[in-house]
């Protein structure tokens, strides 16, 4: 049989036994039954008396599902967001989602869908559990999601806070374009303010930046050594000023402009990208376009010079969410050369070079200075006098009030 909408094709004798009959007057804007849409004009087999609404079909706000509705005399149709199909937005392929375990499903087209999944799984459906110790991430994949981990808000980091991490580029040639590492910053929970602290790469460059609320400090290193498997990244802020050092590279400072000190953030901690809605959270100057591409291993930071370095996560190391997220294939210590004796220690997903004495730094490539308390035998200056070194030996420079070659005689 067929269906009629607005009216029926009626005979005189209908009339005579049932009365009038009035057929529908006004607009009709969509007709589904069930699940199929039918689309009015285009797929009815005969009608009459059947004009176009003049009304803008828009005014009517026909989409559904935050689609955006374009017309004009004649046409008009939804502009959908990616989850949603139909003349409408009314459909989705992942209502009836496949994707296990908390995962994110994407539909790939009206009848399949692709499963990006969450911290700790894996698989096309992400049924397999996976335990990643290091790491590994994807950048921003073909639908626009970037792999990343997220993790609870880094507390006490306003006036002070120093970072360490290590990482292995997967490419040399897109990883180091426009890539972010990491972020957090002040907009969310109903906030809009400009704070933030964010780390990536750019033209072959690692970039810091931070905002205390009154302008934009960026430190940018020089070009990385592409001929290192592994590099070491320590940079920390002690009020406005900031500092970052990059492998065995001087280190380089700077300081934010305007008065204020402290840094006020209440979004997560962002690691090698962020969620499909986050990117408005970044701040629109210094934004990096794709995520972090390769492997991220030791992550650490304090916010005070008398604690030790932690995993950030409550509890420690734990993310509160990722995405995409697989585990690093090498061994850290099969990438990292130590030099001048010193030894490569992995432990979980922390990995060092243990120096001899006398060298210091990430790969042990630089002399600890006579003055430096890494230094063996110390210096003997006394009673909070300053070491100054020499080409031969040291000095100390005394306080007010102190003498001697040690400042050890009041």
């Amino acid at each position: 049989g067929s269906i009629f909408l607005g009216n029926v094709p009626v005979h005189e004798e209908v009339h005579r036994c049932a009365g009038q009959i009035y057929g529908y007057k006004g607009c009709i804007r969509d007709f589904q039954v069930n699940h199929k849409e039918l689309f009015i004009i285009d797929e009815a087999l005969e009608g009459r008396n059947v004009e176009n609404c003049n009304v803008p079909i828009c005014d009517y706000h026909p989409c559904h599902n935050g689609g955006t509705c374009t017309s004009d005399e004649e046409n008009w149709y939804c502009e959908c967001p990616k989850l949603y199909t139909g003349k409408l937005c009314q459909f989705a392929t992942c209502d009836e989602n496949p994707c296990g375990n908390g995962a994110t499903c994407f539909p790939k087209s009206r009848r399949d869908v692709v499963c990006l999944c969450p911290y700790g799984r894996s698989g096309i459906l992400c049924s397999d559990a996976i335990n990643i110790t290091q790491p590994s991430f994807s950048g921003t994949d073909v639908f626009g999601y970037t792999s990343f981990l997220a993790y609870s808000t880094i507390p006490k980091i306003t006036f002070y806070y120093e970072f360490r991490l290590k990482f292995q580029l997967a490419n040399h040639h897109s990883a180091l374009q426009d890539n972010l590492i990491f972020f957090t910053g002040q907009k969310g929970q109903g906030l809009n303010g400009d704070d933030f602290l964010e780390l990536g790469l750019r033209n072959g460059r690692v970039v810091y930046s931070y905002n205390l609320g009154s302008g934009t400090a960026t430190i940018i290193s020089k070009p990385l050594d592409l001929t290192l498997n592994i590099h070491v990244i320590h940079l920390g802020r002690n009020l406005q000023k900031g500092w970052l050092k990059v492998d065995d590279q001087k280190n380089k400072t700077a300081t934010s402009p305007g008065r204020l000190v402290g840094l006020n953030i209440f979004s997560q901690f962002y690691l090698g990208g962020y969620r499909e809605y986050t990117p408005e959270l970044l701040p629109k100057g210094p934004r990096f376009k794709n995520g972090f591409q390769g492997c991220i291993f030791d992550v650490q930071v304090r916010t005070s010079l008398s604690q030790g370095f932690k995993s950030p996560g409550t509890p420690e190391g734990h993310p509160n969410s990722g995405r995409s997220v697989g585990q690093c294939k090498d061994s850290p210590c099969s990438l990292i050369k130590c030099r001048n004796g010193g030894k490569c220690i992995e432990t979980g997903s922390s990995v060092y070079c243990d120096c001899r004495t006398g060298w210091k730094g990430a790969f042990c490539t630089e002399t600890v200075s006579v003055c430096e308390p890494e230094h063996q035998p110390p210096h003997l200056c006394q009673q909070g006098s300053t070491c100054v070194p020499l080409p031969n030996g040291y000095t100390c420079h005394c306080p007010l009030g102190t003498t001697g070659t040690y400042c050890e005689q009041g």
